[in-house]
């Protein structure tokens, strides 16, 4: 008897990226991951965040009346799906997975340049890594890694 399978794994929607430290241009992890596979890179903002100092690398969690400064970074579409695993490993990220140190959930975002409220994908702290940031964590006042 066959057993009829499940339904497929649903790919994520192909949003841009909102990064907000270690990727954003002229940062570490920059070149390595983004270099060649983007179309485009502006100046833009989260609200409703506030942005963490981590272990040399910062973390955005969720927070009424926050703002979180970034890039937004749309991905080329023949590197999007390399792009999202990439960047998935860097935040070691595992969809349902409890011992994943961010989430990836998609959030509106507004582009500096032109006001416009564009929906990305934004890696925030998951819930246990929340909570010891909030215990012990150092908030980065004005939510800019680059003004830590």
């Amino acid at each position: 008897m066959t057993v009829p399978a499940g339904p497929a794994p649903r790919r994520p929607e192909r949003l841009p990226f909102f990064v907000y430290g270690t990727l954003r241009p002229g940062e570490p992890h920059h070149d390595a991951l983004l270099r060649g596979r983007t179309g485009a890179e502006e100046p833009a903002r989260l609200t409703g965040a506030v942005l963490y100092a981590g272990p040399g690398y910062p973390y955005a969690v969720e927070e009424p009346g926050g703002t979180v400064h970034g890039d937004l970074v749309t991905a080329r579409p023949e590197a999007y799906d390399e792009l999202l695993r990439a960047l998935d490993r860097l935040e070691e990220y595992t969809p349902g997975d409890p011992r994943s140190l961010y989430e990836r959930v998609a959030r509106d975002v507004v582009r500096t340049g032109d006001g416009a409220t564009v929906r990305a994908w934004v890696y925030v702290a998951a819930p246990p890594v929340t909570a010891r940031l909030r215990a012990r964590g150092r908030l980065i006042e004005g939510g800019d890694w680059r003004t830590r």
